[in-house]
């Protein structure tokens, strides 16, 4: 294996050894991909002011993120089905987010549950929530989050519906995955994910099946959307969750100045602008792109962070020159999990770590609490 130095080297290896509906899975986007495509283009539009004979000496990441210390201001994203890139992955991820002390967030749609990070961590972590029809069962699961001792809820709040993807359905996307003959040739070219599948329990959606009533068909994440996704879900019912949650309360999904206002009302403690990744709606504009109008909007009353498109240390400090407090990986720490498990999460970690460094360095700056749109060149974002 050559040296790995970025974070696209672990997603060539990651589609290497990842069978491909799961690869397709976290590597995708919705319809024609154009959204998905441009969360990362549009940062390499962005252009650096360099700054030279500047002190760089005793630099520091070190900030918060809703009020919880962090090594840098990235978290884990929630991402469903991380237990199908390898074994128990959410559990690996976890462990490596929290030895690199930034925090992990759990997707309601993950394969390992709530317990099994709780079980497998010694300290708190996120839990994302998805609103649905059965209340009881939404109820349960914010119990079930308070009683893992999770310092923060991350409301979805754009996947009242899926978005059309069209690789997943050519893939006959399931957890576990349906044994057909073209899935099995496949599985059979991935020798280390399969002996890692046998050695674990955990195939099948940890948070949901045994806890929700009424499920009767698990073998997809579209046929669960389709029976319980909330399409009636509304501003009231946010101020229900934060109401049966009582923690911090951070809303993923904005990707409009109304709806940041509305979130600001609803009691949110902090927003994420984020379009899903690109896998909702295709031609919404990208992360970073929306990202400025909202902070003009609401930075100076909620925490505003941003998801999308991230691939280094220098994406996360654009997002943070544009006034996001925070920022989320996602396919990143994915590539590197399905590449090498918890160490290569642990890499991609150190790989963003050390571009953001660097460049902030370049930037003239040595804290990242100072960083702010004067690191960028005027006209290039």
């Amino acid at each position: 294996m050559s040296v790995i130095t970025n974070i696209e080297d672990l997603r060539v290896l990651a589609q290497k050894r990842v069978p491909r509906m799961f690869y397709d899975y976290a590597d995708s986007g919705s319809w024609t991909e154009s959204t998905y495509h441009a969360n990362t283009s549009d940062f390499a539009q962005m252009k650096f002011r360099q700054r030279v004979a500047v002190n760089m000496e005793n630099r520091t990441l070190k900030t918060k993120m809703v009020g919880q210390d962090v090594h840098m201001p990235v978290a884990i994203a929630p991402t469903g089905l991380t237990g199908m890139q390898h074994a128990d992955g959410e559990i690996l991820a976890a462990r490596a987010a929290e030895k690199f002390g930034i925090p992990f967030t759990l997707s309601t749609m993950s394969i390992c549950s709530i317990e099994d990070i709780a079980a497998h961590t010694s300290k708190p972590f996120w839990f994302q929530l998805y609103v649905m029809k059965d209340r009881p069962f939404i109820e349960r699961l914010i119990e079930r989050a308070k009683a893992a001792k999770c310092s923060a809820l991350v409301l979805t709040l754009d996947l009242q519906i899926l978005g059309q993807r069209h690789k997943d359905l050519k893939n006959g996307l399931s957890a576990p995955p349906k044994l057909t003959i073209a899935n099995i040739l496949n599985m059979m070219t991935k020798p280390r994910w399969c002996m890692g599948m046998l050695g674990t329990p955990r195939r099948n959606f940890g948070n949901i099946v045994g806890h929700a009533s009424d499920v009767s068909d698990m073998s997809s994440l579209s046929s669960w959307t389709s029976q319980q996704f909330d399409l009636a879900l509304s501003w009231k019912d946010v101020e229900w969750i934060k109401r049966c949650w009582g923690g911090k309360l951070i809303i993923k999904g904005i990707m409009d100045a109304e709806d940041a206002r509305l979130a600001v009302e609803s009691g949110a403690d902090a927003i994420i602008v984020s379009n899903h990744g690109g896998r909702q709606l295709d031609g919404a504009l990208s992360s970073i792109a929306a990202l400025p109008s909202i902070v003009a909007a609401v930075g100076e009353q909620i925490e505003v962070h941003m998801d999308g498109g991230i691939r280094s240390g220098q994406d996360v400090i654009k997002a943070l020159a544009l006034g996001a407090k925070g920022t989320y990986i996602g396919r990143s720490f994915l590539y590197g999990l399905g590449a090498m498990g918890e160490e290569g999460v642990t890499k991609c970690l150190k790989i963003i770590e050390n571009e953001l460094d660097l460049t902030m360095a370049f930037c003239g700056l040595t804290d990242v609490k100072k960083v702010d749109q004067h690191i960028l060149i005027p006209g290039t974002y």
